[in-house]
């Protein structure tokens, strides 16, 4: 299984908590961060990361972006959310998922105007077929990128085997 470029971390089970637990339940954990070869690399974060297998892929928001790092479909909400569930299905891909494997998704859409979130819905919607996980549909003020009007976040199952 490829899974891009692997990054592993070795996390004790207090970290961010600022103090030891009384009787851990697991001593440490790692934590594979996924960068996908297939996907533009100058963002500042890992596109997935994994935790042992049979556990959860988290991925950051899948942005319109083309292999340079510009926003693709500028205007264009439909452009943009098809262009970004394509990069969430590379970046699960990388992590060893499918769209299939997806819990739950995110979808953000930089507007005020329920006509672009059922747009965007409508892209995201057809793309995972009948597989119809939770999802939350959110029009949000701006996004990170200039001329970025959808993003979508996905919580993943990593079947053992």
């Amino acid at each position: 299984m490829d899974h891009g470029q692997l990054m592993t971390l070795d996390m004790p089970s207090s970290v961010g908590r600022g103090r030891a637990p009384a009787t851990p339940r697991i001593a440490s954990m790692t934590v594979n961060l996924i960068r996908s070869d297939s996907l533009y690399a100058g963002v500042p974060y890992a596109y997935a990361s994994i935790a042992a297998p049979g556990a959860l892929i988290f991925t950051a928001g899948a942005c319109p972006l083309d292999d340079n790092g510009k926003v693709v479909g500028v205007g264009d909400v439909r452009a943009q959310a098809s262009l970004a569930v394509a990069n969430l299905g590379t970046a699960l891909a990388a992590a060893g998922a499918t769209l299939t494997d997806v819990l739950k998704t995110t979808v953000f859409v930089a507007s005020t105007q329920q006509a672009d979130l059922v747009a965007a819905w409508e892209v995201v919607e057809a793309a995972f077929g009948e597989h119809d996980a939770p999802s939350t549909l959110l029009g949000v003020t701006v996004l990170g990128y200039t001329d970025q009007l959808v993003e979508i976040e996905a919580v993943a199952a990593l079947t053992a085997g």
